[in-house]
Protein backbone atom coordinates (compact mmCIF):
# COMPACT_ATOMS: atom_id res chain seq x y z
CA UNK A 1 0.00 0.00 0.00
CA UNK A 2 1.26 3.45 -0.92
CA UNK A 3 0.57 6.26 1.55
CA UNK A 4 0.94 10.01 1.27
CA UNK A 5 1.91 11.69 4.53
CA UNK A 6 1.56 15.40 5.29
CA UNK A 7 4.09 16.38 7.94
CA UNK A 8 4.77 19.29 10.24
CA UNK A 9 7.96 19.76 12.22
CA UNK A 10 9.93 22.23 14.26
CA UNK A 11 13.28 21.97 12.50
CA UNK A 12 15.34 23.55 15.29
CA UNK A 13 16.71 20.31 16.70
CA UNK A 14 16.92 18.37 13.42
CA UNK A 15 19.88 18.16 11.05
CA UNK A 16 17.46 18.66 8.19
CA UNK A 17 15.16 16.24 6.39
CA UNK A 18 17.57 13.80 4.77
CA UNK A 19 18.97 10.81 6.60
CA UNK A 20 22.62 11.37 7.59
CA UNK A 21 24.15 8.49 9.50
CA UNK A 22 23.49 8.78 13.23
CA UNK A 23 22.42 12.42 13.10
CA UNK A 24 18.85 13.25 14.04
CA UNK A 25 16.85 13.96 10.87
CA UNK A 26 13.14 13.94 10.07
CA UNK A 27 13.47 11.22 7.42
CA UNK A 28 15.40 8.92 9.73
CA UNK A 29 12.91 9.26 12.60
CA UNK A 30 9.95 8.63 10.32
CA UNK A 31 11.68 5.61 8.80
CA UNK A 32 12.37 4.12 12.24
CA UNK A 33 8.77 4.66 13.37
CA UNK A 34 7.25 3.21 10.20
CA UNK A 35 9.62 0.23 10.14
CA UNK A 36 8.51 -0.59 13.68
CA UNK A 37 4.84 -0.26 12.75
CA UNK A 38 5.12 -2.34 9.56
CA UNK A 39 7.51 -4.93 11.00
CA UNK A 40 9.72 -4.37 8.01
CA UNK A 41 12.45 -1.92 7.02
CA UNK A 42 10.87 0.89 5.04
CA UNK A 43 12.13 4.07 3.40
CA UNK A 44 10.26 7.35 3.49
CA UNK A 45 10.55 9.51 0.37
CA UNK A 46 10.10 13.25 0.91
CA UNK A 47 9.00 15.89 -1.59
CA UNK A 48 12.43 17.44 -1.14
CA UNK A 49 15.08 18.25 1.43
CA UNK A 50 14.86 20.90 4.07
CA UNK A 51 18.12 22.01 5.67
CA UNK A 52 19.06 21.98 9.34
CA UNK A 53 16.92 24.43 11.28
CA UNK A 54 14.26 24.81 8.58
CA UNK A 55 10.66 24.09 9.58
CA UNK A 56 7.68 22.57 7.78
CA UNK A 57 3.94 23.08 7.94
CA UNK A 58 3.18 21.06 4.83
CA UNK A 59 6.04 18.72 3.97
CA UNK A 60 4.86 15.67 2.00
CA UNK A 61 6.28 12.16 1.93
CA UNK A 62 5.29 8.80 0.51
CA UNK A 63 5.88 5.36 1.96
CA UNK A 64 5.03 1.83 0.83
CA UNK A 65 3.91 -0.59 3.53
CA UNK A 66 3.30 -4.35 3.43
CA UNK A 67 0.43 -4.31 5.89
CA UNK A 68 -2.98 -2.72 5.49
CA UNK A 69 -3.89 0.30 7.60
CA UNK A 70 -6.68 2.82 7.56
CA UNK A 71 -5.30 6.34 7.19
CA UNK A 72 -6.56 7.29 10.67
CA UNK A 73 -4.96 4.31 12.39
CA UNK A 74 -1.69 4.78 10.54
CA UNK A 75 -1.52 8.46 11.51
CA UNK A 76 -2.14 7.61 15.16
CA UNK A 77 0.45 4.83 15.11
CA UNK A 78 3.15 7.02 13.55
CA UNK A 79 2.53 9.94 15.89
CA UNK A 80 2.61 7.57 18.85
CA UNK A 81 6.19 6.66 17.94
CA UNK A 82 7.51 10.18 17.27
CA UNK A 83 8.91 12.95 19.43
CA UNK A 84 6.51 15.91 19.82
CA UNK A 85 8.48 18.23 17.50
CA UNK A 86 7.33 16.27 14.43
CA UNK A 87 3.77 15.25 13.62
CA UNK A 88 1.81 13.61 10.81
CA UNK A 89 -1.24 15.79 10.21
CA UNK A 90 -2.79 13.82 7.33
CA UNK A 91 -2.50 10.34 5.84
CA UNK A 92 -3.98 9.40 2.48
CA UNK A 93 -3.81 6.15 0.54
CA UNK A 94 -2.68 6.97 -3.00
CA UNK A 95 -2.06 5.17 -6.28
CA UNK A 96 1.15 3.21 -6.71
CA UNK A 97 2.50 5.71 -9.25
CA UNK A 98 2.26 8.67 -6.86
CA UNK A 99 5.62 9.83 -5.52
CA UNK A 100 6.10 12.71 -3.09
CA UNK A 101 9.06 14.12 -5.01
CA UNK A 102 8.53 13.18 -8.65
CA UNK A 103 4.80 13.97 -8.69
CA UNK A 104 5.28 17.42 -7.17
CA UNK A 105 4.54 20.42 -9.42
CA UNK A 106 5.63 23.22 -7.13
CA UNK A 107 6.22 24.40 -3.58
CA UNK A 108 5.63 27.39 -1.37
CA UNK A 109 8.00 28.58 1.33
CA UNK A 110 7.48 31.43 3.74
CA UNK A 111 10.32 33.36 5.34
CA UNK A 112 9.19 35.06 8.55
CA UNK A 113 10.75 38.12 10.12
CA UNK A 114 10.02 39.80 13.44
CA UNK A 115 10.51 43.55 13.24
CA UNK A 116 11.22 45.65 16.32
CA UNK A 117 13.57 45.72 19.28
CA UNK A 118 12.22 42.63 21.09
CA UNK A 119 11.62 39.08 19.84
CA UNK A 120 8.87 37.23 21.63
CA UNK A 121 9.71 33.71 22.85
CA UNK A 122 6.75 32.57 20.75
CA UNK A 123 8.66 33.50 17.59
CA UNK A 124 12.27 32.99 18.70
CA UNK A 125 12.60 29.52 17.13
CA UNK A 126 10.54 30.27 14.02
CA UNK A 127 11.43 33.74 12.75
CA UNK A 128 14.45 35.89 11.98
CA UNK A 129 14.86 39.11 13.98
CA UNK A 130 15.37 42.35 12.06
CA UNK A 131 15.49 45.41 14.31
CA UNK A 132 16.34 47.91 11.57
CA UNK A 133 13.59 49.68 9.55
CA UNK A 134 12.80 48.09 6.18
CA UNK A 135 11.74 49.82 2.96
CA UNK A 136 8.91 47.55 1.78
CA UNK A 137 8.47 49.37 -1.51
CA UNK A 138 12.09 48.70 -2.44
CA UNK A 139 11.79 45.10 -1.30
CA UNK A 140 8.72 44.58 -3.47
CA UNK A 141 10.44 46.17 -6.45
CA UNK A 142 13.36 43.77 -6.08
CA UNK A 143 10.98 40.84 -5.60
CA UNK A 144 9.30 41.65 -8.91
CA UNK A 145 12.71 41.36 -10.59
CA UNK A 146 13.09 37.83 -9.25
CA UNK A 147 9.77 36.47 -10.53
CA UNK A 148 10.15 34.41 -13.69
CA UNK A 149 12.41 31.73 -15.14
CA UNK A 150 16.07 32.34 -14.29
CA UNK A 151 19.39 30.64 -13.66
CA UNK A 152 19.60 30.85 -9.87
CA UNK A 153 23.33 30.22 -9.48
CA UNK A 154 23.79 33.44 -7.48
CA UNK A 155 20.99 32.42 -5.14
CA UNK A 156 22.00 28.84 -4.33
CA UNK A 157 24.71 26.79 -2.66
CA UNK A 158 28.05 26.66 -4.49
CA UNK A 159 28.05 22.86 -4.31
CA UNK A 160 24.93 21.31 -5.78
CA UNK A 161 24.05 18.00 -7.40
CA UNK A 162 21.26 19.62 -9.42
CA UNK A 163 21.61 19.02 -13.16
CA UNK A 164 20.24 22.49 -13.89
CA UNK A 165 20.03 25.68 -11.84
CA UNK A 166 17.14 27.04 -13.86
CA UNK A 167 13.89 27.35 -11.92
CA UNK A 168 10.66 29.29 -12.41
CA UNK A 169 9.48 31.48 -9.54
CA UNK A 170 5.78 32.12 -10.11
CA UNK A 171 5.10 34.48 -7.21
CA UNK A 172 6.82 36.42 -4.44
CA UNK A 173 4.60 38.22 -1.97
CA UNK A 174 5.72 40.39 0.93
CA UNK A 175 3.16 40.93 3.66
CA UNK A 176 3.51 43.08 6.77
CA UNK A 177 1.08 42.84 9.65
CA UNK A 178 0.72 43.42 13.35
CA UNK A 179 1.00 40.22 15.39
CA UNK A 180 -1.47 40.59 18.25
CA UNK A 181 -0.10 37.74 20.33
CA UNK A 182 3.47 39.04 20.45
CA UNK A 183 2.67 42.77 20.09
CA UNK A 184 5.12 43.30 17.26
CA UNK A 185 5.25 43.93 13.53
CA UNK A 186 5.67 40.79 11.53
CA UNK A 187 6.94 40.37 7.96
CA UNK A 188 6.31 37.36 5.75
CA UNK A 189 8.10 36.73 2.46
CA UNK A 190 6.17 34.09 0.50
CA UNK A 191 7.92 32.42 -2.45
CA UNK A 192 6.28 29.95 -4.84
CA UNK A 193 8.18 28.11 -7.58
CA UNK A 194 8.22 24.93 -9.62
CA UNK A 195 11.24 23.85 -7.59
CA UNK A 196 14.04 25.17 -5.42
CA UNK A 197 17.79 24.79 -5.15
CA UNK A 198 19.58 24.46 -1.83
CA UNK A 199 19.61 27.80 0.05
CA UNK A 200 17.58 29.42 -2.74
CA UNK A 201 14.72 30.78 -0.64
CA UNK A 202 17.03 31.85 2.16
CA UNK A 203 19.21 33.64 -0.41
CA UNK A 204 16.16 35.37 -1.89
CA UNK A 205 15.06 36.41 1.60
CA UNK A 206 18.54 37.65 2.44
CA UNK A 207 18.68 39.73 -0.73
CA UNK A 208 15.24 41.24 -0.14
CA UNK A 209 16.13 42.11 3.46
CA UNK A 210 19.35 43.73 2.25
CA UNK A 211 17.27 45.74 -0.21
CA UNK A 212 14.93 46.74 2.59
CA UNK A 213 17.90 48.07 4.56
CA UNK A 214 19.04 50.07 1.54
CA UNK A 215 22.19 47.99 0.96
CA UNK A 216 21.33 46.78 -2.56
CA UNK A 217 18.86 47.80 -5.26
CA UNK A 218 17.01 46.36 -8.27
CA UNK A 219 20.05 46.76 -10.49
CA UNK A 220 22.11 44.66 -8.07
CA UNK A 221 19.47 41.95 -8.11
CA UNK A 222 19.38 41.97 -11.91
CA UNK A 223 23.18 41.75 -12.05
CA UNK A 224 23.24 38.80 -9.67
CA UNK A 225 20.76 36.92 -11.85
CA UNK A 226 22.62 37.66 -15.08
CA UNK A 227 26.17 37.03 -13.84
CA UNK A 228 25.61 34.31 -11.26
CA UNK A 229 27.87 36.16 -8.83
CA UNK A 230 26.93 35.16 -5.30
CA UNK A 231 28.46 38.30 -3.76
CA UNK A 232 25.90 40.48 -5.55
CA UNK A 233 22.95 38.74 -3.90
CA UNK A 234 23.77 39.59 -0.28
CA UNK A 235 24.01 37.30 2.74
CA UNK A 236 21.92 34.15 3.08
CA UNK A 237 19.17 34.62 5.68
CA UNK A 238 19.30 32.33 8.77
CA UNK A 239 17.56 28.96 8.56
CA UNK A 240 15.15 29.40 11.47
CA UNK A 241 13.03 31.97 9.62
CA UNK A 242 12.16 29.52 6.82
CA UNK A 243 9.15 27.20 6.68
CA UNK A 244 7.99 24.88 3.89
CA UNK A 245 4.25 25.56 3.83
CA UNK A 246 2.83 23.65 0.87
CA UNK A 247 3.70 21.19 -1.88
CA UNK A 248 1.52 21.32 -5.01
CA UNK A 249 0.33 18.30 -6.99
CA UNK A 250 -1.96 17.81 -9.97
Amino acid sequence: MNFKLTIQYDGTDFHGWQKQGELRTVQSELSVALSLIDGNEVTVHGSGRTDAGVHAEGQVATVRLRHEFTPEKLRAAINGNLAPDVRITEVEQVSDDFHARYSARGKNYKYRVVQGSVVSPFWFRFAHHEARPLDLALMRGCAARLVGTHDWTAFSAAQSDAQSRVRTVTNIEILEQWDERTRTMFLEISVTADGFLRYMVRSIAGALLAAGRGEIDEATIARALSTGERVSAGATAPAKGLTLTKVYYD
